[in-house]
């Protein structure tokens, strides 16, 4: 048992809870034998709550997590903004900035999921993990951060939705272009009710009751993802070719030294989204058999995909367009139209899988005040829980996205304040508290949490004056796009 003044964990095969109407086992066939004397139903590890965890079956394969992980980060909101930072830090910093952040959090996802088990329990929660190593402090340390980056994603991506709905919209009416193709503002169905339209389509989904009910949505999502980038990569090539006069073309970043350094903070804010992942331990809770070594290949997988692409994305979209390229890449194709509306369609199924990923975290921890895990998924309390809080949610993001629709601003905000503390510092501050490790290691670890300290203070400042700047010039339910 836990010592005096920590909080006490158990795994959920202790519990006793129910799925579905069966008994939920270990994948192992039984229990952990440090929780042999946890009798069954006990309610344990929830730091501040009297409820339950809701259980979670362990049997996804390593190629269902990296379908999870790589639907989780590389999505068309991380993609679609890349060029758009590069062309505020130019080339030799755009790559090295976008590269290192890459293999970071590559390192960091790794160090993460091999502290599977590390106090003899599985935890199927991030926050049950930093609570089994910092107690109470890193239980609600890990709560906040976590919140503010899936609720801040999930504002970001419903934009982009919106924006690739109502772009589709805008390709086939007449009406929404003027001479030489040029678009008009504002035009036809207005951006707030395409949001909506999505809200309620996500509505719908968030009926599933776990991440695992999401595993063959997120590989289709995967593959969506995939063809995504290589969309826009050929987009890219083809809009470039396809310009009268390359000199006209101009890599050099604009504005006053004030407006560059706020730009800089900025475009690090946007990388830093770009790999945001607040849930690993939560995928690698549905992971069956060795769940370590499982994890290593779905994040291996899930990241070769994601940084290659990014890379093929940042790098052809800025050559493409230079320092004029929209925030959202795919704004600045001009043809084909059927191409360009097939890459928006794929932009929104993969949204789709992306956006009930991180749905996920709020609302586990509103399930576990009113979920009955002794009872069954569908039955009718459950039912009636899961529509309440997923209807509120929808309606509060959806609110959120229509206010204020500035889809550049939130990305560079929630990676700096959000993604930036879950992914670059927590594993590492986690993983170094358990454990002795040599000296050299230490040393490296360290500087990454110190460098990315720093990171995530300029990028909040760059973000909070680029949102400042924009509700300054733009009313409320502005019509942007």
């Amino acid at each position: 048992m836990p010592a005096a003044g920590q909080d006490p964990y158990v795994d959920d095969t202790a519990r006793g809870g129910m799925k579905g109407g069966q008994t939920y086992k270990d994948v192992e066939g039984q229990n952990d034998k440090s929780d042999s004397n946890i009798q069954p139903g006990t309610i344990i590890g929830t730091h501040g709550s009297a409820a339950r965890l809701v259980t979670v079956e362990h049997d996804d394969k390593w190629y269902h997590a990296g379908g999870h992980i790589a639907t989780i980060i590389a999505t068309p909101a991380a993609y679609a903004p890349l060029p758009f930072a590069f062309a505020h830090l130019g080339w030799p910093a755009g790559i090295i900035f976008l590269g290192l952040a890459g293999c970071v959090t590559w390192y960091t996802s790794l160090l993460l999921a091999s502290l599977d088990r590390h106090d003899g329990h599985r935890h199927v929660r991030y926050c049950d993990l930093a609570g089994s190593i910092y107690g109470r402090s890193g239980y609600w340390a890990v709560i906040f951060f976590q919140q503010v980056a899936s609720i801040g994603n999930n504002i970001t991506i419903q934009i982009v939705a919106g924006q690739a709905m109502k772009g589709i919209y805008r390709l086939y009416h007449p009406e929404c272009a003027g001479p030489a193709g040029e678009q008009l503002e504002p035009c036809g169905i207005s951006l707030q009710a395409w949001i909506a339209i999505f809200g309620a389509v996500q509505l719908i989904i968030s009926q599933l009751p776990d991440i695992s009910s999401l595993r063959e949505l997120n590989l289709f999502c995967t593959a969506c993802t995939i063809i995504f980038a290589i969309g826009c990569l050929g987009m890219s090539i083809y809009n470039g070719n396809n310009e009268v006069d390359r000199s006209t073309i101009s890599y050099a970043v604009d504005g006053d030294k004030k407006s560059k350094i706020f730009n800089i903070m900025f475009a690090l804010g946007i990388i830093a989204f770009a790999f945001g992942d607040t849930i690993l331990p939560e995928v690698q809770a549905t992971v069956g058999g060795n769940a370590k070594k499982e994890m290593y290949k779905g994040i291996s997988m899930g990241y070769s995909i994601l940084l290659s692409s990014y890379m093929i994305v940042a790098i052809a979209g800025y050559w493409a367009f230079g320092y004029n390229v929209a925030s959202f890449v795919v704004s600045s194709f001009t043809a084909p139209t059927g191409v360009i509306a097939a890459v928006y369609v794929f932009a929104i199924l993969q949204i789709v899988g992306c956006y009930q990923i991180y749905c996920r975290p709020t609302f586990g921890f509103a399930y576990n005040y009113m979920i009955r895990p002794g009872e069954r998924v569908w039955s009718l309390h459950n039912v009636a829980m899961r529509g309440i809080v997923t209807t509120i949610y929808m309606a509060i993001i959806t609110l959120i996205c229509c206010l204020i629709p500035f889809f550049g601003d939130f990305v560079a905000f929630v990676g700096a304040i959000g993604f930036t503390p879950m992914d670059f510092i927590l594993p590492i501050i986690l993983w170094q508290k358990v454990g002795r490790h040599s000296f050299i290691v230490s040393t490296i670890n360290w500087i990454i949490v110190i460098f990315y300290s720093i990171i995530a203070v300029i990028g909040a400042i760059g973000s909070v004056q680029a949102i400042a700047n924009d509700v300054a010039n733009y009313s409320v339910f502005a019509d942007l796009f």
